[in-house]
């Protein structure tokens, strides 16, 4: 333990699975029960190059691929999509251009099929480990995930879909320019009773460092939102939380991200925030999501007006297109050669 706590590595990789747990909720922390002892886990990390010297970290079956190049980093899970597409049989399959059909929300479809409530649950753990470095399919990924009670064929087909996805866009991965400003943006959105099972909407979150995409979010809100301004509200709250969170990290690196810009696509929800009075548009919002008002009367936040053609953090919250003019626009996608392949890779324009 002493010896990994002075490998850099070491310590950059627990941060980064910490921070992950954290976004995702994966804990909740009780108190232990009387007479009982905690059980301790251990991870084991190596960094390790293959034999065009790129950097490759692993962690049980989670591999990230780590290309430096002279303009910038890619970061990629290729070799993991590769060994799930062979471990599900999809290795022969037809692709397909989205993730989800963008026209057809998943619902309980109580009359269809059971599936194997096994088989539908160890693709969705699969799918899981991916959206680490696959923001495109975090939407559809945690829509499929909602279903793992009683999983029906058209559940099943629609995650049989992301891996059709998967087969024809393997590539895909983030890029970390070496030339980028090095500020703080985030965006916001929101899917307006989106779910199909509760009418709840859906958060979409993102944060960059200049061009590099370092957090994001997509997550089913705890309320139902009496209107769209009350669900964009909530969400841009959500994401206010995340970037007050990074703004504190950073400030340990010695880097202060106060008054950082937040874009928002709804007029409304930024009147609410620079507005105390706009009453109307506010009396049926709960209490507990006022704090980014707080937050922009102390200036540790802004909240700018975006278009929604380029609203980023619009790709968590709906279904896409990826051979559209549109994801294009949103992503600032391109294609590079790297290691004698194309790699389509994701980053802000």
């Amino acid at each position: 333990m002493i010896q990994a706590l002075t490998d850099p590595s070491w310590i950059e990789a627990m941060q980064e699975e910490l921070l992950q747990f954290k976004l995702q909720k994966v804990w909740t922390l009780v108190d232990l029960p009387k007479g009982k002892r905690a059980i301790g886990t251990k991870w084991v990390y190596k960094n390790k190059k293959d034999k065009r010297g790129i950097v490759v970290r692993k962690r049980q079956d989670w591999l990230h691929k780590v290309m430096q190049r002279d303009d910038g980093i890619v970061i990629s899970q290729d070799k993991y999509v590769a060994d799930i597409l062979k471990k599900f049989d999809f290795i022969t399959v037809k692709t397909a251009s989205t993730p989800i059909k963008t026209n057809k929300a998943l619902n309980k479809d109580e009359e269809a099929k059971d599936v194997d409530v096994h088989l539908y649950r160890s693709m969705i753990r699969s799918l899981m480990y991916l959206i680490a470095s696959r923001p495109d399919i975090m939407f559809v990924v945690c829509a499929c995930a909602r279903f793992q009670v009683t999983p029906k064929t058209s559940h099943l087909h629609a995650v049989k879909r992301i891996f059709r996805y998967l087969k024809g866009q393997s590539k895909l991965g983030l890029w970390y320019p070496r030339d980028s400003p090095f500020n703080f943006k985030a965006l916001s959105d929101n899917d307006y009773a989106g779910a199909s099972l509760d009418r709840k909407s859906t958060t979409g979150g993102c944060q960059f460092l200049g061009k590099r995409l370092i957090s994001w979010q997509c997550k089913k809100q705890t309320i139902v939102a009496n209107s769209i301004t009350e669900a964009e509200y909530v969400a841009a709250a959500n994401c206010c939380g995340h970037v007050l969170w990074i703004q504190n990290q950073m400030l340990d690196y010695g880097f202060n991200f106060m008054n950082t810009k937040i874009y928002i696509d709804n007029e409304s929800t930024i009147c609410i925030v620079k507005n105390p009075v706009f009453h109307y548009k506010t009396k049926h919002i709960e209490i507990r999501h006022h704090f980014i008002k707080d937050s922009y009367e102390k200036k540790l936040i802004q909240v700018i007006k975006i278009h929604t053609d380029h609203n980023v953090a619009d790709l968590l919250t709906n279904a896409f297109d990826v051979s559209s003019d549109e994801f294009r626009v949103k992503t600032g996608s391109c294609k590079v050669n790297a290691a004698r392949q194309d790699l389509v890779l994701l980053g802000e324009s």
